[in-house]
């Protein structure tokens, strides 16, 4: 059961914030795809791809979705960075490319998700919804109403990455919330976001509904809280091993610092929270930064490893 990793590297030039793939048999060996090259290069908007994810349609082919931003082209002579000036005036845009067979891609669009008093969207994810056969997009975003202070996840659906529904609110919280990810074990629906501050860590709930109510999983978040450290990661993505246990990625951010990307942890069974984090089987060929992971077949994969 071969895997498929969309992400971007963390770097200080803009060849980082692109579209990379990387290849793995086991999900947790990984190695590089095109060299370690970019797949995919933004030309338009801001020229710049993070928190990528990458979704086979059940029609066929497959989309690659990514935040439209470069942070490099943002960064003073010292590289430092003004978030908040990020949130308020980012791109209003999502970047999305086409593909049906992960090797050739159809040209890059970019999506303006309805509003205009949206600050960055950031992080978006898909979901397919069987229920009603559509794809729920959702992501994080500030509003121009409270000055673009508050980050609260948002979505919209579409049946055909073409026409999309009126973007709605789809999960707050007091505090901030960002990263979300959705799965779906079973009957029941897992969210996974990061609190921005309030504990700053990774939180998360279940539902049997996509839309929520969703319930609070306090066992995951003293887990998180005893770790240490854990504010410092995000970009949660999930899939099921070979061997059938549950492996929960997170996002070890400033990996250029610390030489470490994404971490695995690993439940052994699907659907329950109860992890343990095992850094030592996962190995990369560099680190990776927010992406998303998926399964793909056996010639898919031989595909990607000669390229």
């Amino acid at each position: 059961m071969p895997y498929l990793f969309a992400h971007f590297k963390e770097k200080l030039t803009p060849d980082g914030e692109q579209v990379y793939f990387s290849i793995s048999k086991d999900g947790l060996n990984w190695e590089e795809v095109n060299g370690g090259n970019p797949i995919l290069t933004a030309k338009l908007g801001e020229k710049g791809c993070r928190d990528i994810t990458v979704m086979r349609l059940h029609t066929g082919g497959f989309v690659v979705l990514t935040t439209d931003l470069c942070i490099v082209y943002r960064m003073d002579e010292n590289h430092n960075v003004n978030w908040k000036e990020v949130n308020s005036t980012g791109s209003k845009c999502l970047r999305l490319w086409e593909t049906e067979d992960l090797v050739h891609f159809s040209d890059e669009k970019l999506i303006h998700m309805g509003r205009d008093d949206f600050g960055c969207l950031w992080a978006p994810e898909i979901f397919f919804d069987e229920i009603n056969e559509e794809y729920l997009i959702h992501w994080g975003s500030t509003l121009a109403e409270d000055n673009f202070t508050h980050m609260s996840i948002f979505c919209c659906t579409t049946k055909d990455f073409e026409t999309f529904s009126e973007p709605k609110l789809y999960f707050t919280k007091n505090n901030e919330i960002l990263d979300s990810h959705i799965t779906k074990i079973g009957d029941t629906y897992h969210l996974f976001y990061k609190n921005a501050d309030h504990p700053p860590m990774n939180m998360h709930a279940t539902s049997d509904n996509l839309y929520g109510p969703f319930v609070h999983d306090e066992k995951f978040e003293q887990f998180m809280a005893e770790m240490g450290n854990a504010g410092a990661y995000e970009g949660p993505t999930t899939y099921i091993l070979p061997d059938g246990r549950w492996c929960l990625m997170l996002d070890f951010f400033g990996c250029e610092k610390e030489k470490m990307g994404y971490v695995p942890f690993i439940s052994e069974t699907p659907g329950v929270a109860e992890f343990e984090r095992r850094a030592d089987l996962v190995s990369f060929p560099y680190g990776f930064k927010h992406g998303g992971a998926i399964e793909i077949t056996d010639e898919e994969y031989e595909r990607l490893k000669n390229m």
